[in-house]
Order: structure tokens, then sequence, then C-alpha cells
């Protein structure tokens, strides 16, 4: 798994990647509607800009999954779905680091993502609730030291 900078060439299928896996793994916690909003079309206008603070995983050249950092706070990880499991996040997950991560944000009942992060030496720093898709939900915030 080779990881790089994304490029705008990337954001379609970054933007594919992204509802695929929102879906995967979010599912149970989302409510249908709120799922059917995360289409390619939302992400592929949300990556019009962030782009640019975006890191790619490749296999064989075809990005399988993408890492979003704003200022040291990583905003989204995502692999495809059948890319989970295969090293390619704890590969994002590194650069990131070395780039300067130091926090994220996690639903608070993604059981899997909270293992990942875990895993690799990430803590929880407190849990919360704050609106998102217009309902309050709860959420664990992640450091690393």
């Amino acid at each position: 798994m080779k990881v790089r900078d994304a490029t705008w060439e990337d954001t379609p299928a970054l933007a594919d990647i992204a509802e695929a896996s929102y879906r995967a793994a979010f599912s149970a916690i989302l409510e249908e509607e709120v799922l059917a909003g995360r289409d390619a079309a939302f992400f592929a206008h949300r990556f019009e800009e962030a782009w640019r603070r975006m890191l790619v995983v490749c296999a064989d050249e075809v990005p399988s999954g993408f890492l979003l950092m704003t200022d040291g706070h990583i905003d989204m990880l995502f692999m495809t779905p059948t890319a989970s499991g295969q090293g390619g996040g704890f590969s994002l997950l590194r650069e990131a680091e070395r780039r300067g991560a130091k926090s994220l944000e996690c639903f608070r009942d993604n059981a899997g993502a909270r293992r990942f992060y875990e895993r690799h030496g990430w803590r929880v720093e407190r849990e919360y609730e704050r609106d998102f898709a217009g309902k309050i939900r709860s959420f664990v915030l992640y450091v690393r030291d």
C-alpha cells in the first residue's frame, strides 16, 4: 500500500469511497435519510477544496482509501469496504501522525473504528454530545500524545 497526497483528479474516486464507506460504517448509527444525503455528489462538493488536505492510499495505483486532516485534526479516514483490514487505514493513520495529527472525533457507537484507533495508540480524551445531521449524537474525542 502506497500513501500519497491527493490530487484534484482523485476527487471522484474519493467521493465514491466516502459514499460506500459512510453507508457501511454508519448504517447502524444514522437514519436512512441522512445516509441517502451523503452520496458521492455530496462528498465531491465537500472535496472541491478539501482535496488539498487529503492523503490517499493506493493498491496498484488505484485509490482504496483516504484521510482528510485540518490543522492536526483528522476529519475523515475511510477505506473502501472491500479494502478494510488490509493495512491501508493503518498506513494513512501513521502518515497523518507523521504530519502532525493530534486529534480525531468518532461516533461513540462506532465500535469498529474505536477498536482501530485504540489498537494504534489513540486514547479517548472525552465523550460528549453535539448536533449532527439535525439530531443530538454521542461522540468521543481521541488524542495522540
